[in-house]
């Protein structure tokens, strides 16, 4: 584990964004909310998912330190032209190191859940595009995905 006592706290925060895409029928049940599952509503589900999993990063990734996480949120919505669930999530704690692996975390748990709660619909489902937007705070400042 990468030492960080000799780092001052500050407020982080870091958001990262994703999607799954599903074939049209399935996206058409999800959208009337005919994807019926013990569990509940999809993206219900999917939202709470990705918070636990955000924190349980440090159990879950190798070497990576446990936070006292001061916010969580993992945003779901559907994209009609994409046929897609996309998925935002914003982590921030104030303390020696980033919150990126926990907001990764977060959008990948909140979109395998739904391919959980959606595969007796559909099994050709894909999870794309996850990645860190943006990050702020700690010694290298703020950082802001640029598309190249």
């Amino acid at each position: 584990m990468v030492a960080v006592e000799g780092k001052k706290d500050s407020q982080r925060e870091a958001r990262a964004v994703g999607r799954i895409v599903l074939p049209s029928e399935a996206f058409k049940l999800l959208k009337k909310n005919e994807i019926h599952t013990l569990k509940g509503n999809v993206l219900v589900v999917a939202q709470i998912a990705g918070i636990q999993a955000s924190k349980q990063t440090s159990q879950l990734i190798p070497l990576c330190h446990p936070l006292a996480l001061t916010f969580i949120n993992v945003n779901l919505w559907l994209d009609d032209e994409k046929s897609s669930v996309e998925c935002e999530s914003t982590v921030r704690t104030v303390g020696k190191t980033g919150v990126e692996m926990e907001a990764l975390m977060a959008t990948s748990t909140a979109l395998l859940t739904v391919y959980d709660m959606c595969k007796a619909a559909s099994k050709y489902m894909v999870i794309q595009d996850i990645h860190v937007v943006s990050k702020e705070g700690g010694k290298s400042g703020s950082w802001q995905w640029e598309n190249k």
